[in-house]
């Protein structure tokens, strides 16, 4: 199988520590941050996000895991925090690939249910072939593809990299 190497690890590092910046400077002035990551993939993206943004910003970060059954998300879904916990606050829903839209329309929709402070999402990777109308607030690289192809992240102890397949 030959693979279609879109992102290596240092650009992903990169991604992460631009979308870090960002999201400092959307935030700027606030004191602390929910960081969301929809579970697997999208956890992992947000906890290298939460690394370089404390390594850069002085905002106390709250680090979340959201369950989605992504083959049914109309299925309840679950945080790992309980909604007291992120109510009234600065949130960023954080995903690693946005393909149709739905995972992260779902996650947005969950998120609706309880008043935020301000409310952005985030992903690595942006397909550009959306059923929904959700775009992201910070992505790390925006790609045109066949609807054949699909988008893998891959998250290794010592390295990652996307790829297409």
């Amino acid at each position: 199988m030959s693979q279609n190497i879109i992102l290596t690890n240092r650009d992903i590092d990169n991604k992460v520590l631009r979308i870090a910046y960002q999201i400092c400077e959307t935030f700027h002035g606030e004191n602390e941050i929910v960081i969301a990551g929809i579970s697997k993939n999208g956890y992992i993206l947000a906890k290298k996000i939460e690394q370089r943004l404390s390594e850069i910003s002085s905002l106390k970060i709250i680090l979340c895991e959201v369950f989605i059954d992504k083959t049914n998300p109309l299925n309840q879904i679950e945080t790992s925090l309980k909604s007291s916990d992120y109510q009234n606050k600065n949130l960023v829903l954080i995903d690693d690939v946005l393909n149709s839209g739905s995972t992260l329309i779902y996650g947005v929709k969950h998120f609706l249910n309880v008043p935020l402070k301000k409310f952005k999402t985030a992903v690595l990777v942006d397909r550009n072939h959306k059923k929904f109308p959700v775009k992201a607030d910070f992505k790390g690289i925006s790609l045109s593809t066949s609807t054949k192809e699909h988008v893998e992240v891959v998250f290794l102890e010592n390295e990652s990299y996307a790829h297409l397949i």
